[in-house]
């Protein structure tokens, strides 16, 4: 056998069938649309076997754009499970036959509850259909597995379907990367839109700084103590007005020629309007100030829109929350 050609083949046969369902597609789609677009409810899927596993990765997909989605188990519903339905509800049930027995159990208790259900099946005519209010047909023209025993370009339709489904849903209802963020704070997008320079920087007890009228030797021990390689020069009243960074001190020393030099002001060496950024920037956007430069920023000054100090960040602690500039 070859191998390749075999691999080859599963991928054929499944966009020739992708194709199909797409040149078939009608409008009991838009129907099926605009049912959850005017929901007070929530969606809820259900379906049996490998159905019902490409319906919880759809209510993955939906709840990550914003759409209150639930997975319901056929079996587990006739036992208890159905509390989770209101009559504000709307069921969709994934079925490759459409003539499942758990999931045309499901149908007469789900009525009771008043609810809307539409049934998504890969063939016309079957007892789903006919119990539905909506029913959408993926005619898919043969399965990839030998002897069409395994579900294969069967639930592929159907995981297709779910991400039409769901993408046009956020197009209608708007879902902004900034709204997309809200549910996915610990994921990259999330990082690079909800992330503030504030929630990195270091501050308070953590900040370092001198005040203008302190010495070289006031601001080597803040940086030894702090360890951020780099202090901050402010007035009293915390206003920014230069920065003392690791490699400033060691040019300073290689030129100095008594240890009395240490006394003096460090208002003297500190290099003077200083790249600075505000505490409720975006961290990215101060990755990409940091970065792109032909020589990268290491440590920057962090104020407050009235112009004070508030704290100091690294760049390596952008890095370090998983922030990455692409």
């Amino acid at each position: 056998m070859d191998i390749l050609k075999e691999a080859i083949k599963v991928f054929e046969n499944e966009i020739k069938t992708l194709l199909y369902i797409k040149d078939n597609f009608d409008r009991k789609f838009v129907l099926l649309v605009n049912e959850i677009m005017n929901l007070k409810g929530k969606v809820i899927i259900t379906g049996m076997g490998k159905a019902g596993l490409i319906g919880k990765k759809i209510v993955g997909t939906m709840n990550s754009l914003g759409f209150m989605s639930i997975f319901l188990h056929p079996s587990e519903a006739l036992h208890g499970d159905l509390g989770i339905v209101s009559k504000d509800d709307f069921v969709i049930i994934f079925s490759k036959s459409g003539e499942t027995e758990e999931v045309l159990d499901l149908i007469k208790p789900l009525r009771k509850f008043r609810v809307k259900i539409s049934s998504i099946t890969c063939r016309n005519n079957s007892t789903l259909s006919e119990l539905t209010d909506i029913n959408v047909v993926l005619p898919i023209l043969s399965e990839a597995s030998p002897y069409q025993l395994a579900p294969t370009t069967s639930t592929t339709a159907m995981l297709v379907f779910g991400d039409a489904l769901a993408i046009v849903l956020s197009k209608l209802k708007n879902i902004t990367p900034e709204k997309f963020a809200l549910f996915h704070p610990n994921g990259s997008l999330g990082k690079k839109i909800l992330f503030k320079v504030e929630a990195l920087m270091k501050k308070d007890n953590d900040n370092s700084y001198v005040y203008k009228d302190g010495s070289v030797k006031d601001a080597i021990m803040e940086m030894s103590k702090k360890g951020l390689g780099a202090v901050a020069i402010v007035d009293k009243d915390l206003r920014l007005l230069g920065i003392l960074t690791d490699g400033d001190l060691r040019r300073f020393l290689g030129k100095i020629k008594s240890i009395e030099e240490l006394n003096l002001k460090v208002v003297d060496i500190m290099t003077k309007t200083p790249v600075f950024v505000y505490d409720d920037e975006k961290a990215i956007d101060v990755l990409r100030l940091m970065e792109n430069r032909e020589k990268p920023i290491l440590v920057v000054p962090v104020v407050n829109r009235k112009n004070k100090l508030v704290g100091m960040l690294r760049l390596h602690d952008i890095i370090k929350a998983g922030i990455y500039n692409e």
